[in-house]
């Protein structure tokens, strides 16, 4: 192996990856943008289903 590798990844070496901590913080704002809005969504949702049912 060349000797910019091994130095690249002795450089990387116990580094996180910006991607692993872009979808660690995308899953928590999911989680929590669905727990603050869950409950409004599926009253929205109940709603749409009685008035397509009462046709």
């Amino acid at each position: 192996m060349p000797c910019w590798i091994a130095r690249r990844l002795a450089d990387e070496r116990g580094d996180v990856p910006g991607w692993v901590l872009i979808t660690l913080m995308t899953a928590g704002l999911v989680i929590v943008i669905w727990g603050l809005a869950g409950p409004a969504l599926s009253g929205v949702f109940d709603q749409a289903i009685d008035r397509v049912v009462g046709f």
